[in-house]
């Protein structure tokens, strides 16, 4: 007979406890923070922001959870950790004075009191550490970077056991670690030694791609022991004033609501066509070639909200402030008087001045601080051109999520790649998460250029079908009668067909339905 061991009731396990971060977007990724009491290894090349995170983590603690901390150095020395971090907002010396935060220093040269050991005698460190925790009351420990300190070992088993060595007395005094590592590539092996990930309860990887010739910032958790988390890469980016803002798509969700309500498009014929305007939660997309009105569209947008008393804010990415201004006043807007009234906010950035996770925050902290009733995006085609195709996706997710969870309408142009139809690769990236559809096209018959619009889809609502003229003058755009007799419009070769012939197709297609 086999002696078994009774099964230990599963129904008396708790959910592992959290310590939140306090960095924006991360608690979602992580799902309520780090597991407290154990040690994250936080994996990263040079230039990931392993470091900024690190002081982020203690920063976050005093600043907003009275949680004081400890930051273990082996590479920068104090002073410099200091001064570096000021950008941030962070008085890391003034937290040293009031003994919130301890270094425990481990480079050449150490400061605020440490005793100099000859070596790196990880018994001395150990006992350092706890001096220092005991003396700050200290939660929150951060230790940059521990590769520096192994780069004089040789064999991995004396790295691994030494390792070992400092997750158990961290765990034996009860705080909750950040070990930092340096990784030789963005891909492979997740640390320098390949043996600091299986000593740590959990793995945080940090990635600086260098993709298409342009740089994005992602972090992955490769594990949490003992809890759940986000799966996954999830963009961020570090932002002047605040520190490192992560972007977590997982918690969008499609649960925004939904309402009958509508806004005004700024022109009475389009309202018309799109069965009494725009709903108040719905993303437009216009597209069309360049020159053909979607600026104009954009402008009658929000001055069709100003006029009704809304705060309305406009980005642009293709034309200044100032010639957007112009623009608007040659078609009969006085944006400028608008402005004064405090009822719209121009936006104007190159896209290529930072990048797309840098533009989202932007974006969304100027939507969270102008409180805009609707907003317009000129142009999407722009921002896409500055970005990798994984890179735009994203920002579109988050854009329009956070737009729709607002119940802000929003209207986002894109440009076609050719002047007579076509579709743009914004089109296939945003088509599918839009309410509307709006096209503007080139249409050439008889040696004469016309314009062409037409609403190709509206959610929940019915809408005009038919393509039609129309022109720009002195008081914006005017909307016309519908084109006759003339098909292959929206795919860029229209041509001009008898009455007679279109009625012989109508009665066609009518018999086949």
């Amino acid at each position: 007979m086999v002696d078994t061991l009774p099964e230990a009731p599963l129904q008396g396990l708790k959910s592992l406890p959290k310590l939140s971060t306090g960095i924006s977007g991360l608690d979602h990724v992580t799902e309520g923070g780090v597991p407290q009491g154990r040690t994250t290894l936080l994996c990263g090349t040079a230039g990931s922001a392993k470091t900024v995170l690190g002081c982020q983590f203690l920063a976050s603690g005093i600043r907003d959870f009275d949680q004081n901390g400890v930051f273990v150095t082996f590479e920068e020395a104090p002073r410099d950790i200091c001064r570096n971090m000021e950008s941030f907002g962070w008085p890391i010396a003034d937290w040293v004075d009031e003994n919130r935060w301890a270094f425990v220093d481990g480079t050449a040269q150490p400061e605020h009191d440490i005793v100099e050991t000859e070596d790196y005698d990880f018994g001395a460190l150990i006992a350092r550490l706890e001096h220092a925790i005991e003396r700050v009351g200290a939660s929150r420990i951060v230790m940059d970077s521990i590769g520096s300190v192994f780069s004089q070992f040789d064999d991995k088993n004396i790295v691994r056991r030494e390792l070992h060595r400092i997750a158990i007395a961290l765990r034996r005094i009860g705080v909750t670690s950040i070990l930092t590592a340096e990784r030789e590539a963005e891909h492979g092996t997740n640390s320098r030694y390949g043996v600091e990930e299986f000593v740590a309860d959990n793995v945080v990887i940090l990635r600086y791609h260098l993709e298409q010739e342009k740089r994005r910032r992602t972090i992955e958790i490769l594990k949490f022991r003992g809890t759940t988390h986000g799966k996954g890469e999830f963009p961020f980016t570090i932002v002047p004033g605040s520190g490192i803002s992560v972007l977590p798509l997982s918690a969008i969700s499609l649960e925004q609501k939904s309402n009958e309500v509508r806004v005004t498009s700024g022109n009475v014929e389009l309202d018309r066509m799109c069965g009494g305007g725009f709903f108040r939660d719905s993303i437009v997309l216009v597209s069309g070639a360049t020159g053909t009105g979607k600026t104009l569209l954009t402008t009658e947008f929000i001055a069709g909200g100003a006029s009704s008393g809304e705060r309305c804010l406009l980005f642009g990415f293709e034309e200044s402030r100032d010639q957007l201004f112009r623009n608007a006043k040659s078609w009969g807007r006085d944006f400028a008087s608008l402005e004064e009234q405090g009822l719209i906010r121009v936006v104007c950035r190159y896209p290529e001045v930072c990048g797309l996770e840098d533009h989202t925050i932007a974006m969304q902290r100027e939507i969270e601080d102008f409180k805009p009733a609707r907003v317009a995006i000129d142009s999407l085609s722009a921002l896409e051109r500055a970005s990798t195709a994984k890179g735009y996706r994203e920002f579109v997710l988050s854009m329009t999520a956070f737009i729709k969870e607002k119940e802000i309408p929003g209207v986002f142009t894109a440009t076609t790649p050719t002047l007579m139809g076509g579709a743009s690769v914004t089109e296939a990236h945003i088509s599918t998460i839009t309410d509307s559809i709006i096209l503007l096209r080139y249409v050439e018959l008889y040696g004469q250029m016309h314009r062409a619009l037409t609403v190709l889809k509206m959610r929940g609502s019915n809408h005009d079908r038919e393509i039609h003229r129309f022109v720009i003058d002195g008081k914006g755009m005017r909307i016309a009668e519908s084109f006759r007799n003339v098909i292959g419009i929206l795919s860029g070769s229209p041509a001009y067909m008898p009455e007679s012939e279109l009625e012989r197709m109508r009665s066609m297609f009518e018999e086949r339905e």
